[in-house]
């Protein structure tokens, strides 16, 4: 931590909090304990500094990372949304936020308003979610299959 205790540049994070944050980042199931003796303070003081950093919002949540594979849902593919009507609202997140297979929504710059990251158990199942995405945003769709995923889902860099 540096003398004033000012965060680091470039990260709004004091040099502590930036540590605590990467290995939660590495490894969300970590101990107290643990994430004590690697950042060099008291378990006491890490649990304070953790659920701050979740009451502001820069721990959001734990998750687990499931193998689509292993789960039923081998063909992920990334759908691009572009309105058929662009006076249209701008409410396609809310339109779309009860289909399960949709895992991520990104608003985006370009051609398209979205773009869509999603999961399914076969080209059939594609088929069919494309169909229920276009009824209910009014949206066309521009699909891009994932073929293989070398990585994903990777903590930034602080």
């Amino acid at each position: 931590m540096t003398a004033s205790g000012a965060s680091t540049p470039g990260t709004g994070l004091e040099p502590l909090d930036k540590a605590i944050v990467e290995e939660l980042s590495a490894d969300g199931r970590r101990s107290f304990t643990d994430l004590a003796e690697r950042v060099g303070l008291s378990v006491s003081a890490v649990h304070q500094r953790v659920r701050r950093l979740e009451q502001r919002g820069v721990i959001r949540g734990y998750t687990a990372k499931l193998d689509g594979e292993q789960i039923g849902l081998p063909l992920t593919a990334l759908i691009s949304l572009t309105p058929n009507d662009p006076a249209a609202p701008d409410d396609y997140p809310q339109r779309l936020e009860h289909i399960p297979e949709i895992e991520s929504c990104y608003s985006v710059a370009g051609d398209e308003s979205y773009i869509l990251l999603v999961r399914v158990p076969s080209p059939l199942g594609l088929e069919d979610l494309l169909r229920r995405i276009r009824e209910v945003a009014k949206v066309s769709t521009r699909t891009t299959v994932v073929l293989s995923t070398p990585f994903e889902g990777r903590s930034p860099t602080l």
